[in-house]
């Protein structure tokens, strides 16, 4: 019950992946394959969790490589490459902490 006096929501069952339907067992932050469904733990497909690392950690090999880039003797080409390389970087950062809208992304 919500402070105005509705129900409050609950989530629908389903996989917390893909979100096909059916009750797959609540999400427990300690067991990386909780909540998923038998098609998605057999695809092997990472977790939530695992694919904010990868993005993390390919965000941060960006940045590695554009602080090592000699400024002042880079070829244009590569100011634009690494430069490019930081923007999605960031963008991909950003977009994970950006808040899902009600009719999500």
């Amino acid at each position: 019950m919500t402070a105005n006096g509705h129900a409050a929501p609950t989530p629908a069952p389903g996989c917390v992946l893909c979100a096909a339907p059916g009750a797959f067992g609540p999400r427990n932050p300690a067991e990386p394959r909780s909540g998923l469904c038998p098609a998605c733990i057999a695809a092997g497909k990472p977790t939530r969790d695992g694919l904010e690392q990868a993005v993390v950690i390919v965000a941060g090999q960006a940045l590695a490589g554009a602080e090592s880039l000699d400024l002042a003797t880079a070829p244009p080409e590569e100011l634009a490459y690494h430069l490019g390389a930081v923007k999605r970087g960031l963008r991909s950062v950003l977009q994970l902490l950006a808040p899902v809208g009600e009719g999500g992304r």
